[in-house]
């Protein structure tokens, strides 16, 4: 992927698929026991305003556990390739949506990385569904920017429990795995 290499195992491995290529290159590094401090961090009021507010220690041990374990799908943390740290999370996961099985993503960028293109570069990475989706707030401007940034198809709103009992009505954009579009 131009922009995105995938660590595997210490090693990188640089994925081909299209992007902007402008500004910092980002690698995905597997998701890892150790990464629960990322989720603490993007539990901050402004960065869960969206998806019903912070969560409790509890709630993002569970989360974390589920990151770890994820299949199929898989959960990473977001660095910057030239070795700038880590900048967010971003991950897929399987769901049935509209009678078919697609990838879903969602993706986390710490403010002092925001409005750089991060998220868009690494949110094309994904499994061998056909398609990958993207369920932003309608009101979620930056995520819907990443989203058309990234490539994606808006195809109108969809109304989602997230989380359980948080009513969110949120945009359905689409990318298109095996075209490209």
């Amino acid at each position: 992927m131009d922009g995105v290499e995938e660590r595997v195992g210490g090693e990188e491995r640089e994925e081909r698929a299209r992007a902007s290529g402008e500004g910092d290159r980002v690698c995905l590094v597997p998701w890892a026991e150790g990464d629960l401090w990322l989720l603490r961090r993007t539990n901050a009021p402004e960065m869960t305003a969206h998806l019903g507010g912070p969560e409790t220690e509890e709630q993002l041990a569970v989360r974390h556990r589920r990151y770890v374990e994820l299949e199929p799908g898989r959960m990473y943390r977001i660095t910057l390739a030239d070795g700038g740290g880590t900048v967010g999370s971003i991950g897929y996961w399987q769901r049935t949506w509209q009678g078919a099985e697609v990838w879903e993503t969602g993706w986390a960028v710490l403010p002092e990385f925001q409005g750089r293109g991060l998220a868009a570069r690494a949110a094309r990475a994904a499994g061998p569904h056909r398609y990958l989706h993207a369920f932003p707030s309608v009101g979620h401007a930056a995520s819907n920017a990443v989203c058309r940034r990234a490539g994606f198809t808006l195809l109108g709103q969809a109304d989602f429990e997230y989380p359980k009992g948080h009513r969110i009505r949120s945009n359905d954009w689409r990318v298109d795995l095996k075209r490209g579009d």
